[in-house]
């Protein structure tokens, strides 16, 4: 009786999660008659791609769709560089401040992403960088850091030193070792935060909704809210379908890694 009552609960949550998903995506596929209808329509009869032509053809999309992944891609790529070797220092190495470099990671984290829009923009402004890709990408490098180092130290940490040392007594050098020991160990490790840096980068609105007033450079989280118009006069249909394909890459990115996103987040998870 537990067992089926823990069951209960774990897929009530489950749809309570999944609910939303599916309506996003149902709503994509249904005329705008039913869409509008007072009484709730949950599977169409006469499903209709009208919506995701509309989204294709409105205007910019091909121009956000490509900043965005620009953005995503450089951001991700950088960081993960940064993220490693820091993450490397902070668990092989000794030095002074490490304790408190620590501590101010997991501080900055606490810190909501509202607050730091003034000084953020303060700074981007002084050195031309707002309305521009490359001041977004510095600010979604910074965004996904912390949490990065903090996640990548957890893997390294993981990996017993004595195979480096080994390695070295057979003749390997440090580098070497480095490379053939230490990056293809912690790679799962890699390939779970890249994910999660991903996302964070694909989903965020608030830094590109402030930095970036040409709609030519805006990313497609901002382009969504071009459906919105007035609170009377909503493209519900429209703004459904999009949504949907907004959200096609990140799954598919997720599926293309769901095995080593899985066996990244068990290997951290227990120091050898």
């Amino acid at each position: 009786m537990r067992r089926a009552g823990w069951n209960a609960v774990g897929i009530s949550l489950f749809v309570v999660m999944v609910f939303p998903v599916f309506w996003m995506i149902s709503t994509a596929f249904k005329p705008d008659d039913q869409i509008n209808s007072l009484t709730p329509t949950w599977f169409s009869g006469s499903p209709t791609l009208g919506h995701f032509s509309d989204a294709i053809h409105k205007a910019f999309f091909w121009d956000v769709v490509k900043n965005t992944i620009i953005i995503v891609v450089v951001a991700v790529a950088i960081s993960m560089v940064l993220a490693f070797l820091a993450a490397v220092a902070l668990a092989k190495y000794r030095f002074t401040g490490r304790k408190l470099f620590i501590v101010l990671m997991i501080g900055i984290q606490m810190i909501p992403g509202t607050g730091l829009i003034i000084p953020l923009y303060v700074v981007l402004a002084r050195y031309h960088q707002v309305d521009t890709l490359t001041g977004v990408i510095v600010v979604y490098i910074a965004a996904v850091l912390p949490f990065s180092v903090w996640t990548l130290r957890g893997f390294i940490l993981g990996i017993p030193k004595d195979l480096e040392e080994a390695a070295m007594v057979d003749g390997s050098t440090r580098l070497g070792a480095f490379v053939r020991i230490l990056l293809p160990l912690v790679a799962p490790g890699l390939v779970a935060t890249s994910v999660f840096a991903f996302i964070t980068s694909w989903n965020e609105y608030i830094y590109a909704r402030i930095l970036l007033n040409d709609q030519a450079k805006q990313t497609v989280t901002v382009w969504l809210s071009y459906f919105q118009g007035t609170s009377r006069n909503v493209d519900w249909g429209g703004l459904m379908a999009a949504s949907t394909l907004t959200a096609i890459p990140v799954v598919l990115f997720f599926l293309l890694l769901q095995r080593r996103i899985a066996f990244g987040l068990t290997a951290g998870a227990v120091k050898g």
